[in-house]
C-alpha cells in the first residue's frame, strides 16, 4: 500500500514539473534521470523532440579511470559522480554553443544526487 502512494506522488509531481518546463533550441530542457545504480542526464528541445546531447554516469567513469582523479572529488560515492556528470554535460553544451538552459528534476526531489547535477552543471558554466 505504502508503495503504491508513493508512486502515485511520484506522478503527480512529475505531471507538475513538466506542465510548467518546455525546452527550446536556445534554452533546451536538461532532464535528468536516476536509477539506483547509474545517473543519466540529457539536453532536449522540446520544440522538435530530439536529443541535443546526453551524458551517463558510465562515461564519466571512463573518464575518471583515465585520468585516476576519483580522490580529487568534491563529494563522495554517488553524490560525487552525479556533480561531475554535471559537470561533462556542461562541458559539452558549452562546446555546442548552449549557455542557458531549463532544469527537469522530473519525478525526482531536488536533493542528494539530483541537486549535484545541477550544481556540477552550474559550476560548469550553464545558467539555469
Amino acid at each position: 500500500m505504502y508503495e503504491r502512494i508513493k508512486q502515485q506522488k511520484r506522478k503527480r509531481r512529475a505531471r507538475r514539473v513538466r506542465i510548467k518546463i518546455k525546452g527550446i533550441k536556445e534554452h533546451p530542457r536538461l532532464s535528468v534521470f536516476r536509477s539506483n545504480k547509474y545517473i543519466y542526464a540529457q539536453l532536449i528541445n522540446d520544440a522538435k523532440g530530439e536529443t541535443l546531447l546526453s551524458v551517463s554516469q558510465k562515461e564519466v567513469l571512463i573518464k575518471e579511470k583515465k585520468k585516476s582523479k576519483k580522490d580529487n572529488l568534491l563529494f563522495k560515492g554517488k553524490i560525487g559522480i552525479a556533480y561531475e556528470v554535471g559537470l561533462v554535460l556542461a562541458q559539452k553544451a558549452i562546446k555546442k554553443g548552449i549557455k542557458k538552459i531549463i532544469f527537469d528534476r522530473g519525478r525526482y526531489k531536488y536533493h542528494g544526487r539530483i541537486k549535484a547535477v545541477a550544481q556540477g552543471a552550474r559550476e560548469g558554466g550553464l545558467k539555469f
